[in-house]
């Protein structure tokens, strides 16, 4: 059983069109991906500017990129990978009190 990526969080810079549940399905039609979850950041004038989240077992980035490309978006950055057998959540750190 494959174990490659498990999460990745985009950010992401997409036309007005398609809607943000239009991306959403034709992300979900990959057959790696089990969930998605689209967050809008900030819209202006002929942008939305949004934060995508897919979980799957074995994510294809190449994949994701060309649906992506295919609803006229652009991938700004890649914010998160999550890999492997289990989910490692990200640690956060306190600061000792001095």
């Amino acid at each position: 059983m494959p174990h490659g990526i498990r999460r990745i969080v985009l950010d992401v810079l997409k036309p007005h069109s398609p809607r943000l549940t239009e991306l959403s399905l034709m992300l979900a039609r990959d057959a790696r991906v089990s969930g998605v979850n689209i967050s809008l950041k900030e819209v202006d004038q002929n942008t939305e500017s949004i934060s995508i989240t897919l979980e799957g077992d074995d994510l294809s980035y190449d994949s994701i990129k060309e649906i992506l490309e295919q609803a006229g978006a652009v991938i700004h950055s890649i914010d998160q990978v999550v890999a492997g057998k289990t989910f490692v959540e990200e640690v956060t750190l306190q600061p000792e009190n001095s």
